[in-house]
């Protein structure tokens, strides 16, 4: 599931390839994946209009055109990709946005997320509902504020994105790995010295990841390790764990998380 690290890199890569570019033209190759407006709406919005700054909130990616917004959730598979106009199109293209020299083509094999319209700020947030803060822009004293309000796990807190807007289940395991924190601790029982823990290896992971666009599969990081047979922890080389948490399959250290 694309998280805020993969969507700031489609951010980045929006922004590179159609900011204050013209669009000549909208080609919607799967209707059901425009969830909110017809195909020839959505067509005509975007006809003629540049699109502005890229901008990302949580895992969505918003962009301006004129004056309405596309916004763009990316589900389990979606990406976006650049190509000549006269390129052939893959089967899972669902949405391509022609300009003058290339076409941006929003592509999603499962066809979970979707591309939605905004006119304004309030039809924004009808669409991707109430967000937290961005966990990216997210500091120390607003984060313990948003977990004194707070009841039940870390590990769902953290995924929470009403509470926090970005991240997911491989960043959730992979701050609360490095904190040393089990994911199933209730929110209330973790110390101030925890929390800020807590914090800290949230502010290290989204620092080291930004440059890759995504979690990176280093050698001392869980997420190489995660999805293995026999996973062991890169720490301490004990077997890791495993159970769902919040609808998501929860992966820690049972000798560095204890509860």
């Amino acid at each position: 599931m694309p998280e805020l690290l993969d969507v700031e890199g489609f951010r980045r890569f929006a922004e590179r390839h159609v900011a204050g570019r013209a669009i000549r033209s909208v080609h919607v190759l799967d209707r059901e994946l425009v969830r909110n407006r017809s195909a020839r709406s959505l067509q005509s919005a975007l006809a003629g209009q540049r699109f502005g700054t890229a901008r990302r909130h949580g895992k969505w990616l918003i962009l301006p055109a004129g004056e309405a917004e596309l916004l763009m959730h990316f589900g389990m598979t979606g990406a976006l990709a650049w190509a000549p106009n006269d390129a052939d199109r893959h089967r899972h293209d669902r949405l391509v946005v022609v300009f003058d020299g290339g076409e941006l083509r929003y592509n999603n094999m499962r066809r979970f997320g979707g591309v939605w319209l905004a006119r304004d700020a309030d039809e924004r947030e009808l669409v991707t509902g109430s967000l937290g803060p961005d966990a990216a822009t997210l500091g120390p004293e607003k984060f313990a504020a948003l977990l004194d309000a707070r009841r039940g796990g870390i590990k769902a807190a953290l995924m929470d994105q009403h509470l926090i807007a970005g991240l997911g289940n491989l960043m959730s395991d992979e701050i609360l790995w490095r904190a040393r924190v089990h994911p199933e601790a209730s929110v209330g029982s973790l110390t101030p010295h925890r929390r800020q823990k807590i914090y800290h290896e949230l502010r290290a992971v989204i620092g080291e990841s930004s440059r890759y666009g995504r979690v990176p599969h280093g050698r001392r990081w869980l997420t190489r390790m995660r999805d293995d047979r026999d996973a062991s922890c890169p720490r301490c080389g004990s077997r890791l764990s495993r159970t769902r948490v919040a609808g998501r399959t929860a992966c820690w250290c049972p000798r560095c998380q204890r509860r």
